[in-house]
C-alpha cells in the first residue's frame, strides 16, 4: 500500500481515522514508500484492518456471536 493511499483512507465502519503500523515496507523508485506488511487500526471503534502484501484488507469482519 502506498503512503499516499493511506492518507485517504477512513474505516469502512464509522469512518473513523486510521492508524498505521508498518511491520515491512518498501522504498519505490519513485521515493514514495510502499507498505508490504501491517495494520490499518481505527481510532474510533479499534477494528484491526491487515495490510498483506501490499494490499489492506478493509473489508467489515462480521461480528462473532
Amino acid at each position: 500500500m502506498r503512503m499516499s493511499t493511506y492518507d485517504i483512507l477512513c474505516c469502512p465502519v464509522c469512518k473513523g481515522d486510521l492508524i498505521l503500523e508498518i511491520r515491512k515496507k518498501e522504498l519505490l523508485e519513485s521515493g514514495e514508500e510502499d507498505v508490504i506488511e501491517g495494520t490499518l487500526r481505527c481510532e474510533k471503534c479499534s477494528v484491526d484492518y491487515p495490510i498483506s502484501e501490499g494490499i489492506p484488507d478493509l473489508l467489515p469482519r462480521e461480528k462473532e456471536e
